[in-house]
């Protein structure tokens, strides 16, 4: 199903979970409506990946994850030839021949119809660039794409771009109906203006207080609505306080929460604050911070 407006696009996604803003549901309708790449950057934890897993949860769509990292190509993203299995192949024409002729080798007008067999349907392993679209309606989520490089981000332009590939054994492969592509940035590095200008845009900021304690309600709801409002302003307050290394984001707070109740609900106090702090904070430096005030952060 495809939203026909952005309050319904809102409205559907938190069906799944995921409270989308105003400005997000709109740009995220508008990416759907003229069926463009929408391009969602922002610090690790506000919501990026989600939102793609969303869309295809809510659209009752395939979701397909590109995982970006240094030194990805476009054989990885794009397809391969399953190796081994092609020599298996060749040894078993080999085998056949010398079965049924007596001779070390075919007739050298086999040789072609060998060779086309060694690159047939069976021997192709699809990556998910190819899957999305092969398989589209679906929905790809090229996920830290601020991890590859420039000439990876060249292959992504011409894709999404024509949403198709050449595959020089068996032909072009075109979309029937372009996926829906999600492309998140944690902004480790600029991305070039070319894909950009390809992309709509947003920024996915963390959310204030009571929007994080609405999504903590509708993701976990399990987690009693005092403990949800103890969490989120722990971690509100951590945030607005800017001297931690990496603040916690919101699947930080979903886990935290989560985690709390786990061990038996109630209330956050020092104690169980300081013992459970490693759900949210990640780093010594930040947890040391934290654990000397947790007096101050618990009051409020």
């Amino acid at each position: 199903m495809t939203p026909q407006s952005s309050a319904e696009l809102a409205e559907v996604l938190a069906r799944t979970g995921y409270l989308a803003d105003e400005a997000l549901a709109t740009i995220g309708f508008l990416a759907l409506s003229l069926e463009r790449p929408l391009l969602l950057e922002g610090e690790p934890g506000t919501g990026k990946t989600a939102l793609a897993e969303a869309l295809a949860q809510a659209m009752s769509v395939p979701l397909i994850r590109l995982q970006c990292y240094e030194g990805i190509d476009a054989s990885q993203a794009l397809y391969d030839w399953d190796f081994p299995r092609q020599i298996l192949h060749l040894r078993a024409l080999e085998t056949t021949a010398r079965l049924t002729s007596g001779a070390d080798a075919g007739p050298a007008s086999d040789t072609s119809d060998v060779e086309r067999s060694l690159f047939d349907e069976r021997f192709l392993l699809a990556r998910p660039v190819l899957r999305a679209l092969r398989e589209s309606p679906a929905v790809l989520l090229v996920d830290e794409v601020d991890r590859a490089d420039d000439e990876f981000e060249a292959f992504l332009l011409e894709v999404l771009s024509t949403y198709q590939v050449s595959i020089p054994e068996l032909g072009t492969v075109t979309a029937s109906t372009p996926p829906v592509v999600v492309l998140t940035s944690n902004r480790t590095r600029e991305l070039h203006d070319a894909l950009k200008r390809r992309c709509l845009y947003h920024w996915i900021d963390h959310p204030g207080l009571q929007r994080e304690l609405e999504i903590v309600r509708s993701r976990a709801p399990e987690v009693s609505q005092r403990l949800a409002e103890q969490v989120v302003g722990v971690v509100q307050r951590l945030r607005s306080g800017g001297d931690l290394l990496k603040p916690p984001g919101v699947a930080e707070t979903l886990d935290w929460a989560r985690a709390l109740q786990r061990l038996g609900g109630g209330d956050l106090d020092v104690e169980r604050a300081a013992a459970t702090l490693g759900v949210a904070v990640k780093y010594r430096e930040d947890a040391d911070r934290v654990r000397a005030n947790l007096d101050r952060l618990l009051a409020g």
